[in-house]
């Protein structure tokens, strides 16, 4: 299989903390540094949250301009996808940073369960997020928790709040969501090819399913996330040094299965966005 694969890299997300791994970039200037180690090592989107000084989760848009600043900076062409999840803000807050204009943002166009609360994404402001991407030229990033978020993606697609190519990632192995089922996995690419047959696709997997997910997605021809926001360990019995070193796995995974890991071009390209002008 010849097809390039994306990896991109969770950097930090809202819940991990230094007490629970150091390694995890809390700062926008470690954030930064982590990105770049990242993005040295095959990664081409990086998908960023913003945390505060006492890391808890931020949807503050100046931190996540010098975050867009930084990484334009030191990781030129590299695809920057903010998040607009619900752990960081409520309501319209969570599109706080859209005009800032990232190549892309996350955007979870249903509600489903997490491990103590339920991820509210009323259709309201699922509509209103999806709009503030439109009027800002961002690409959405479509979260799939279950499986009618593939066929409400494609609804949008289909009446235009979501425009053009979809990009969709399937989330699986979170707490009283979707587990990590390789039937439901295939289902769902099975599902994406039948109603979105020009859509690209990736998985993410939460915790131990992070490596399980990298390699169903990359031998099934799909793209790969990887990162500390996931997932802070190696193994059982160790903890992940850093974002890289979780890429370094995820390319090596593309190796093994005769996949070229795509460059910031080439994952510009397959996504539909604009090349980076040097």
């Amino acid at each position: 299989m010849t097809r390039p694969c994306i990896i991109c890299v969770a950097i930090t997300g809202s819940l991990p903390r230094k007490e629970h791994n150091p390694a995890v970039p809390i700062t926008v200037s470690e954030q930064v540094e982590s990105t770049h180690e990242a993005f040295e090592a095959g990664a081409t989107i990086c998908h960023a949250h913003v945390r505060n000084e006492d890391q808890t989760p931020s949807s503050d848009p100046e931190k996540f301009a010098r975050l867009k600043e930084g990484l334009e900076k030191h990781c030129p062409g590299m695809i920057i996808q903010f998040s607009t999840g619900g752990r960081s803000g409520a309501g319209k807050e969570r599109g706080g940073m859209l005009p800032l204009k990232p190549d892309m943002a996350s955007l979870s166009v249903g509600s489903n369960n997490f491990p103590t609360r339920v991820y509210e994404n009323a259709p309201d402001l699922v509509d209103w997020l999806a709009g503030e991407m439109r009027t800002h030229n961002v690409k959405p990033e479509i979260e799939a928790f279950d499986l009618s978020h593939i066929h409400q993606a494609a609804a949008m697609n289909r009446d235009g709040r979501i425009p053009g190519s979809i990009y969709i990632q399937f989330v699986m192995g979170v707490k009283n969501a979707m587990p990590a089922d390789k039937d439901v996995f295939d289902y769902y690419v099975k599902t994406v090819k039948r109603l979105m047959p020009d859509a690209e696709w990736c998985a993410a997997g939460i915790g131990a399913s992070q490596l399980t997910l990298n390699e169903w997605s990359i031998a099934a021809g799909g793209h790969a996330r990887t990162g500390l926001e996931d997932n802070i360990r190696l193994d059982r019995n160790r903890l992940a040094p850093s974002n890289a070193a979780l890429v370094k796995r995820t390319a090596e995974i593309c190796a093994a299965n005769d996949r070229r890991v795509a460059t910031p071009p080439e994952s510009r390209a397959l996504l539909g966005l604009p090349q980076h002008s040097l």
